[in-house]
């Protein structure tokens, strides 16, 4: 009966997930038509892109798996990457929540303690944002107030800091009433998931760049600022509560750092195509490693 009652759930999110991506992805396909500048599409740097940006998901879930390691918490990649995709879904949701609370929920279904999944759900986070404000800050320093990046730097470490300090991690345990087995986080697993994070966003941003040569834009993108706007985009989009999938913020961001570079009608098509390519990448991603996987020993073992 529960195992129905599971399932159920799983089927009625997955269906709202995907109205709501198809959504997304018609409303930004519809913008993308209608825009006035000439383009010409390139099939192989797009290809390419592509490629990029599903090796970016996979330093991601490796960054996710080294946290979970340093508190001695074995998941399997095909595990991980399956548990990580699908959570990231649920940026199509209203409220930045669901993610983390997916992740928790999956991460303990897949066999983790209830205390280092939901630990490494907000540390994870925290080293997310901890690597980007650098490659922000080296790549594009006049595109945000060095204070709030200070601050937004701050605020990450801190966090991470906080948990790996041993007083701190059981205090913070306690308020979970996870106290039992809980352990701080080793500095090993933090530098190690930080810097897997780290060439995850640099990733981003070469994709970003090969979208921009894939759709023929005028105008020449440096590496080094699509690296940096598209950092500085996700980061912004990731924070407004507002926005599911950071929609409308993370354009914002794009479209008024890039005009200088690409123009007004260059900056909106790559805004745009970026959104396009990334929403069907988020939706195919999983249901490839779902295909490509299947049931591994370790996911039955879970379940019986």
């Amino acid at each position: 009966m529960r195992r129905w009652l599971w399932w159920s759930i799983q089927i009625a999110v997955a269906g709202v997930v995907a109205v709501l991506v198809w959504r997304a992805i018609a409303h930004n396909w519809d913008e993308f038509r209608s825009l006035h500048v000439a383009l010409a599409l390139k099939p192989g740097w797009i290809a390419l892109a592509t490629l990029v940006v599903f090796a970016a998901y996979a330093m991601q879930i490796e960054s996710w798996r080294r946290v979970l390691a340093g508190w001695a918490q074995r998941l399997p990649y095909s595990r991980a990457a399956r548990i990580w995709l699908l959570v990231n879904l649920g940026r199509y949701v209203p409220g930045k929540l669901w993610s983390v609370a997916g992740l928790m929920v999956l991460a303990q279904r897949a066999g983790v303690a209830a205390w280092a999944a939901g630990a490494s759900a907000f540390a994870i986070q925290a080293v997310a944002l901890g690597t980007a404000v650098p490659v922000v800050a080296a790549t594009t320093p006049g595109a945000e107030s060095p204070l709030r990046l200070a601050t937004a730097a701050t605020v990450a470490v801190a966090t991470i800091a906080f948990l790996a300090w041993e007083r701190g991690a059981r205090w913070l345990a306690g308020l979970a009433g996870l106290v039992e087995g809980f352990q701080p986080l080793p500095p090993w697993a933090v530098a190690e998931s930080a810097a897997l994070m780290l060439a995850g966003w640099l990733a981003y941003g070469l994709a970003f760049w090969l979208l921009a040569r894939g759709l023929g834009l005028p105008g020449t993108l440096p590496l080094t600022t699509a690296a940096g706007v598209f950092a500085l985009g996700y980061i912004l989009g990731l924070l407004a509560l507002f926005a599911p999938g950071g929609v409308g913020v993370r354009e914002l961001v794009f479209i008024g750092l890039l005009t200088p570079t690409l123009g007004s009608g260059g900056a909106v098509a790559l805004s745009v195509g970026s959104r396009v390519l990334l929403t069907l990448c988020e939706a195919a991603a999983p249901l490839a490693v779902l295909l490509f996987t299947g049931r591994s020993k370790e996911d039955v073992g879970v379940r019986t």
